[in-house]
């Protein structure tokens, strides 16, 4: 975002004003393209066309090429959190079209790990896709959380209301708050904060949601995975934009830039 700025305790892990993935580790770690297209993944940084801002877009693969099913790309946080620690994460993402499939979050494995592990190395993670899942149930592209063995939508503040689809095209922030202490003290979870689209103000979307692992380990790395599908049964190619990524100790609910 331009003219953006960190308060001081913002920590900033990518807001990609310097034209570069620096830092950015990309790994298609199970790439069945027909015909094979090596690294197929397209994460790349564009400058928006109406204002002096660049992005991260992150595809499974360019348009037309179907079979790349895990399309990871990873970033060291500035600090790592530690066990007992809560921090608070800052993004804005933005769907460029529907079908796709992705999520991004935090892990507390090392490089290795998160290409052995893809979808396991995650610990808070953020879903948004409108797949159809392998029990026949079609996703509608509501952004969801994880919970239990599987994933749950977001809702509207104090009710149980489901949200929205999200829309593409529009810029949503999101806040989720994670709580890295021990299963034992009501750790391993996060709550999530969003402003965009329906939500007109920041809106708490999402309360103690689950890690995905509950490893009770460092949260190390910023990962982003998503998925073409299987070749006889595409999702779709849909990118995510992400720009200003941040994050800071405790609970802390402002903006990290100005607009």
């Amino acid at each position: 975002m331009p003219n953006a700025f960190a308060d001081e305790a913002w920590l900033l892990i990518d807001d990609f004003e310097s034209g570069t993935l620096n830092g950015w580790v990309k790994k298609d770690t199970r790439n069945n393209t027909s015909p094979h297209l090596p690294n197929p993944q397209v994460t790349e940084v564009r400058q928006s066309r109406s204002e002096k801002n660049h992005y991260l877009i992150k595809k499974p693969a360019p348009e037309g090429i179907i079979g790349n099913r895990k399309a990871l790309s990873f970033k060291a946080l500035p600090t790592q959190v530690a066990v007992g620690e809560t921090y608070t994460f800052y993004s804005r993402f933005q769907v460029e079209y529907f079908p796709n499939n992705h999520v991004f979050g935090l892990s507390n494995l090392d490089p290795k790990g998160i290409e052995e592990n893809d979808y396991n190395a995650f610990e808070p993670s953020i879903r948004i896709t409108d797949k159809t899942e392998s029990n026949g149930f079609k996703n509608d592209g509501t952004l969801m959380v994880k919970k239990g063995k599987g994933y749950d939508k977001i809702h509207t503040a104090d009710t149980s209301i489901t949200a929205m689809p999200l829309k593409e095209g529009v810029w949503y922030q999101i806040w989720y708050v994670v709580n890295n202490a021990s299963k034992s003290e009501g750790g391993q979870s996060y709550d999530v904060y969003v402003q965009g689209g329906e939500f007109l103000t920041q809106t708490k979307v999402y309360s103690h949601a689950d890690f995905r692992m509950k490893r009770e380990q460092p949260l190390t790395y910023f990962l982003m995975n998503c998925n073409t599908g299987p070749e006889k049964n595409p999702y779709g190619n849909g990118g995510i934009l992400y720009d200003d990524l941040y994050m800071v100790e405790g609970i802390v609910l402002n903006s990290p830039i100005s607009e």
